[in-house]
């Protein structure tokens, strides 16, 4: 199969062998040492294992949870100490029904739990929180690749799972993201038919993060894997990062 620049083949090639990550690892420089990265090739990582290696990584117990964590662990029937933490990294409670919290974070992501997750750590009473700045972890993690493989340019993503409202199921995307244009914008251009486009704005990050989650599973203790074929969305800068993505508050439709 051939996955050259243009010929629209896709090939998803998971990354085997990494250790388990600790804080201060390079990750970058791990996966080329598991990987041979081709130019133009994009490594999609998951939020896990960058967290881990930022030092993102929690005791529950060391929350101390307010009147409103225990408010809302006592609606939710979660822990009051990981409502803690969760509310810790937003800036706003979205919706809590049932046992869903939707937050705002810190950031700016709308999503179940502000991203703080309690699976695949080593010790069960630790929770994970997500990087601060997702987009400053794939650009680090960019360097590292590119200057450990000797291949350039080379795209990072950062990913993790997120619900979508209308839909059930969870996918994977981007939360950072360097070296690749996060959107591809088709408004302007011409279908098939010559009919110009009004709104077509393909969010291509995104859907590299979710092609690289079909090669892996969530025990698979595989969490990067790259991309090949996508040389036309990969840039020589960093460019904008997954900040892109975010829609503006004033465009939310549903808030």
């Amino acid at each position: 199969m051939s996955t050259g620049d243009g010929d629209g083949a896709l090939a998803v090639l998971p990354v085997t062998g990494l250790p388990e990550v600790t804080e201060g690892a390079a990750l970058g420089e791990l996966i080329a040492a598991h990987a041979e990265p081709a130019n133009g090739d994009v490594v999609v990582v998951s939020q896990k294992v960058v967290s881990k290696a930022e030092g993102r990584v929690r005791t529950l117990s060391s929350a101390i949870p307010g009147a409103e964590a225990r408010k809302l662990a006592a609606v939710l029937g979660k822990d009051p100490a990981l409502v803690e933490w969760i509310l810790s990294e937003s800036r706003e409670v979205i919706r809590a029904e049932g046992s869903v919290l939707i937050v705002e974070t810190h950031h700016g992501f709308v999503c179940a739990n502000a991203g703080v997750d309690t699976s695949n750590l080593p010790d069960p009473h630790t929770v994970c929180l997500l990087p601060e700045d997702p987009d400053a972890s794939a650009r680090r993690i960019r360097a590292e690749l590119q200057a450990a493989s000797g291949r350039a340019p080379l795209a990072a993503i950062v990913a993790d799972s997120f619900g979508r409202a209308w839909r059930l199921g969870q996918a994977e995307v981007a939360i950072g993201c360097a070296g690749i244009a996060p959107l591809d914008d088709w408004r302007g251009r011409a279908d098939a038919g010559g009919r110009e486009l009004e709104a077509t704005l393909i969010a291509v990050a995104d859907e590299a993060a979710a092609a690289a989650d079909l090669v892996r599973d969530k025990a698979s203790r595989v969490p990067a894997a790259i991309v090949r074929g996508l040389d036309r969305h990969v840039t020589r800068d960093d460019g904008p990062g997954a900040a892109a993505l975010r829609r503006p508050r004033d465009e939310d439709l549903f808030r």
